[in-house]
């Protein structure tokens, strides 16, 4: 009799159970080939992006048994890079998916706090030289400060305004505009606007098109592809070469070019 009443008063919380914490995987002691198929980064970055975030991920409790901020890092760079269900990557990570769920927010507004020092268009004639010896060196395409296109990102069907963003291949997306130097690196990313606004229209409303319009460049070039209009700052193949020149043009063009894709497929 004594066991049944000690039963019934844990099931009805008069005695409060023994809270019970899962193992947690240190995950950053796997090697680089694992982490990069399940975070898209290596462990080196990994590191500076837990050292940069650190601050805003420590969290004052007098619990024993607060997530770490590697954890909170790479739990949610796996569920931003594989769209794995959040309670399969918490189950495989030693943390319940409550828990993701409330890291998540401050992870991410760490990451978009943090996007302003990484993603910097190179206004100024000192950063403007550098990528222009890039563009030259390998690609021998004089100049060139940048290369540009857009890239659509699907999403689930908004409530709001759907048929704005169903794109040209007709599924619903945001589409996302990249500016990028010839080592990959991004400067500039415009991620706001439904999946049927045409790219150029994204460039003359972005902050980098309404600089450049301006003439804040007097000696560098965009590339972009013919869905964009010539400018004095941008540059676009020749829609119907005739001469040796102009398809050598195109040929120089479409090689530099090709970096941003590139750096899309990324």
């Amino acid at each position: 009799m004594a066991d049944l009443a000690l039963l019934e008063d844990v099931a009805n919380g008069r005695i409060r159970s023994e809270r019970i914490f899962r193992q947690q995987e240190d995950l950053l002691a796997n090697e680089d080939e694992w982490l990069m198929s399940r975070f898209r980064l290596p462990r080196a970055v990994l590191l500076d992006l837990c050292g940069l975030l650190g601050p805003a991920l420590q969290r004052s409790t007098r619990r024993n048994h607060a997530v770490p901020v590697p954890l909170q890092v790479l739990t949610t760079l796996g569920f931003l890079a594989t769209g794995t269900f959040q309670t399969e990557l918490a189950d495989s990570s030693g943390i319940s998916q409550p828990t993701l769920s409330r890291v998540m927010p401050d992870m991410l507004k760490g990451i978009i706090a943090s996007s302003h020092d990484s993603i910097k268009f190179p206004y100024t004639a000192g950063e403007q030289a550098n990528k222009k010896a890039q563009f030259a060196a390998m690609y021998g395409f004089p100049n060139v400060i940048g290369a540009i296109d857009c890239t659509h990102v699907a999403k689930r069907a908004p409530n709001v305004n759907e048929n704005t963003f169903i794109n040209r291949k007709h599924f619903h997306s945001i589409n996302v505009q990249i500016i990028c130097d010839a080592d990959m690196l991004l400067t500039n990313v415009v991620a706001r606007w439904p999946g049927s606004t045409h790219d150029s229209f994204i460039l003359r409303h972005s902050s980098v098109g309404r600089r450049l319009e301006a003439g804040a460049i007097r000696d560098g070039w965009l590339l972009g592809d013919s869905g964009y209009p010539l400018k004095q700052w941008l540059l676009t193949p020749f829609l119907n070469p005739h001469s040796a020149e102009e398809r050598h043009y195109n040929m120089c063009h479409s090689r530099a070019r090709a970096i941003v894709e590139c750096t899309i497929a990324v």
